[in-house]
């Protein structure tokens, strides 16, 4: 037993040193092609003080001495400003703290990164600065079930570094780590849509897929991922079937509905992934349906098969390290193709349940006739006027053919007869308001003044004429007037034996 328990601890190490070996391959082989943490100035054959200090600070970052390269490239930058070498010491004090680890010096390493693309945004390493803060989220990224905050800042930093130096020999490389990236990032997607449909939550399902395939076509299980789409809508349509108080020819419409996307999205694994391991499934599924099944066009096998080929298999010492090791495995990552440089376009779960709720409005309309247009009638003339239909045109103002005394003339509407001057004119029946006034509208002649009356000489021969009145007798004093008989509390006061005598 014991013997037993030695060969399978000793086949177990062999396999981890297999596996740890093969990584480390694949690793010098990257580094080969794109080694940033190499001296480039390593060839300069200077004996300049400030060419002297920096190679002293890389030696001593080589040795793992952080703190003394830190110090010697601050000196070079502080002692000598105008030296050649001051882009790539700005840029070195960053890749001390990058090489250092752990959480504080990554973050250090960032800020050092971005200081030397504010300074520095012109300079050919400008690149390689924003290419190391997107590699900074790329080496902290955890594996699909766990925290993808880091998978998520990686992906926007390489997008950043795609967009801004499109030119920059560095560019391929980031174009790789991104598909590595979206690989992550589609593979947690594509785990929790599984799970839901697990549930049967379809529409939770679709949701998660639908993103899944509409964000990382790239994605190494994208043929499953449309699968399972299919399959959720078979499921929708399953669901249909089991509801029996909707009428028939409701449920019929709907289950039509749903199997149409499933055969859709059945119909894509083979137009778009012909190449992939489970286009059969696909194909079987179509068939089971009764429906037709596409064929692809030469330029998407090629496509197809161009994929499948630059990925590398997953081998079991990748799963046994995937166990061991923090990050995820990025093995399955295809090696071609442009990656996703757009922002993702989520589908959420509300936006499948009004999908549905549309599906069933649609079916229910379907069997109802179509209402008929409502007749539009103008307005009569004396009407007030609707929003929903036009009115006649409006009485036009005219000038009285003869002179009446008054600056214009109402006439009638243009739909009514013409009436005779100085009859009555005939009432609208349908009018809303009656006429008030008299029937007769002629306007009166004009009345002329009355004449005045003729003077009379009242004054006869013989007489002589009225004195005139003297203003001065007007003025004389007018006589006193008698009291006596006014009340007595006006008379003068009695005095005397006089207050004695009531009478």
């Amino acid at each position: 037993m014991n013997r037993l328990s030695l060969r399978i601890v000793t086949v177990a190490l062999v396999v981890l040193f297999l596996g740890g070996v093969a990584a480390d391959a694949r690793k010098k082989k990257e580094k080969k092609a794109y080694d940033l943490n190499a001296n480039p100035l390593a060839g300069v054959q200077s004996k300049q003080p400030d060419k002297e200090l920096y190679d002293k600070a890389m030696v001593a970052m080589k040795k793992g001495r952080y703190d003394v390269a830190r110090l010697d490239l601050q000196t070079l930058l502080n002692t000598y400003p105008e030296s050649e070498y001051r882009m790539r010491a700005k840029l070195s004090v960053g890749d001390t703290w990058f090489k250092e680890g752990g959480s504080a010096a990554l973050t250090q390493a960032e800020a050092e990164y971005e200081d030397f693309q504010t300074f520095f945004p012109n300079a050919p390493e400008a690149a390689e600065a924003q290419m190391k803060v997107a590699d900074i989220y790329y080496q902290q990224m955890e594996k699909p079930d766990r925290d993808y905050t880091n998978a998520q800042q990686a992906e926007e930093q390489y997008r950043k570094m795609i967009n801004i130096y499109p030119d920059s020999t560095l560019v391929p490389r980031a174009k790789q780590r991104l598909r590595d990236v979206q690989e992550v990032l589609a593979e947690r997607e594509a785990q929790i849509g599984f799970y839901y449909e697990s549930r049967e939550d379809y529409v939770a399902a679709i949701a998660r897929l639908q993103t899944v395939a509409e964000t990382y076509p790239l994605y190494s299980k994208s043929d499953q991922v449309l699968i399972a789409i299919g399959d959720a809508y078979a499921g929708e349509a399953h669901n249909i079937e089991l509801i029996r108080n909707m009428p028939a020819a409701i449920r019929e419409r709907m289950h039509s509905v749903y199997e149409d996307k499933a055969a859709a999205a059945y119909a894509k694994v083979i137009t778009r992934y012909p190449m992939a391991p489970h286009v059969e499934d696909a194909r079987d599924r179509l068939v089971a349906m009764n429906r037709p099944v596409p064929e692809p066009t030469q330029e998407a096998i090629a496509e197809s098969d161009a994929e499948e080929r630059s990925r590398q298999p997953l081998h079991f010492t990748d799963k046994t390290l995937d166990i061991i090791k923090r990050g995820p495995t990025v093995v399955e990552a295809v090696h071609v193709g442009e990656p996703s440089l757009d922002d993702p376009k989520r589908t959420l779960a509300p936006d499948v349940t009004n999908e549905n709720r549309v599906i069933l409005t649609e079916a229910i309309n379907a069997g109802r006739p179509a209402a008929p247009a409502a007749a539009v009638t103008p307005t009569g003339p004396n009407e007030p006027p609707r929003s929903d239909q036009p009115s006649t045109a409006p009485l036009q103002m005219q000038a009285p053919a003869e002179g009446t005394g008054v600056g214009v003339e109402v006439v009638n509407a243009p739909n009514s007869a013409a009436q005779p001057a100085g009859s009555t004119p005939a009432a609208d029946p349908n009018a809303l308001v009656k006429p008030v006034g008299p029937a007769s509208t002629a306007l009166p002649a004009a009345e002329k003044p009355a004449e005045a009356p003729l003077q009379v000489n009242d004054i006869k021969p013989g007489e002589n004429p009225p004195q005139p009145t003297n203003a001065a007798d007007n003025n004389q004093k007018k006589p006193k007037a008698n009291l006596s008989d006014e009340s007595s509390s006006k008379k003068k006061k009695k005095k005397g034996l006089d207050k004695l005598n009531p009478f």
